[in-house]
């Protein structure tokens, strides 16, 4: 085990120096990474300019589909960071995609989600079906849903009892906050449904599913290990990592503890304890070459 001040790695010293001047792009948690909640961490901002300025390009990933593209650029503005649609990729924008390659057919979709996700589904072209038993959809989306309404979880419910294709937008347990309250997240809602059901998602969209770093790759013509996923959850940021071939990054800035990080068998490629520690440590690699 590499200890450092305030980050940790089961990799020596040379291996984890040779594994972070490799980077050319850092993709982004943002939920527990770059804020919390509605809180912009006071590192962030500093950390971006880093990269920026050392020639690091950067994205904005999460597993949070209840907000379009539009309102999470509108989101980061209003805490102070500058972003574009094309710089922020959702688990909303990720099922739309795979619904398209793999359901070219489908139109028609009952999905449990928040008005801002379902904006961001037609926006792509899909049609809402209504809660009634006469409107069958072609495909079943479980997002998270802030605005969950009972009678559509039951619904929910039926469509998957019924054989439709059931999608999972991401399998976060709960999502980290800044306020005294536990949020209920998508992957619980799946298991209320599989509890009632028997019945599982085809599919779970978003990290740990490497499709996700995808784009990053295919966009800017990255290599796996050309790219870190930094974010706050080892079941999902850093085994999509793993799972792709990029550095995983763990902050513990949101939803992990450091005894959870300890005690996590493997161990995470990097363990830091939030963003700042760990632009020091890619910085002062890249300044090694």
């Amino acid at each position: 085990m590499t200890k450092f001040d305030k980050y940790m790695s089961p990799m020596t010293d040379e291996q984890l120096r040779v594994a972070c001047s490799k980077i050319k792009h850092v993709a982004l948690d943002m939920d527990g990474t770059i804020y919390m909640g509605s809180t912009l961490f006071p590192f962030t901002k500093k950390f971006l300019a880093s990269l920026t300025e050392n020639g690091i390009g950067y994205s904005f990933l999460t597993n949070n589909p209840t907000k379009s593209l539009a309102d999470y650029v509108k989101k980061l503005k209003n805490i102070g960071i500058d972003a574009t649609e094309e710089e922020v990729y959702t688990t909303a924008v990720a099922t739309i995609d795979y619904i398209k390659v793999n359901y070219p057919e489908a139109k028609r979709l009952f999905v449990l989600g928040t008005p801002s996700m379902i904006a961001e589904f037609e926006r792509a072209g899909f049609e809402m079906a209504a809660d009634s038993p006469d409107d069958r959809p072609d495909v079943l989306v479980v997002a998270f849903d802030m605005t969950l309404e009972y009678s559509r979880l039951c619904r929910a419910a039926w469509w998957a009892k019924q054989g439709l294709p059931y999608i999972a937008t991401n399998p976060d347990k709960v999502c980290p906050t800044d306020q005294e309250v536990v949020l209920v997240d998508c992957g619980s809602m799946c298991k209320c449904i599989e509890y009632a059901t028997d019945r599982r998602p085809d599919i779970v969209i978003g990290k740990p599913n490497p499709d996700m770093l995808s784009g990053i790759k295919h966009k800017y013509g990255l290599q796996a290990d050309e790219i870190a996923m930094c974010g706050d959850r080892i079941y999902t940021d850093v085994k999509m990592a793993q799972n792709a071939g990029a550095l995983g990054v763990l902050v513990l800035s949101g939803e992990t503890t450091l005894e959870t990080a300890i005690n996590s068998d493997p161990q995470p490629p990097i363990t830091a304890l939030n963003i700042e520690e760990f632009g020091k440590l890619l910085i002062a690699s890249k300044k090694t070459l």
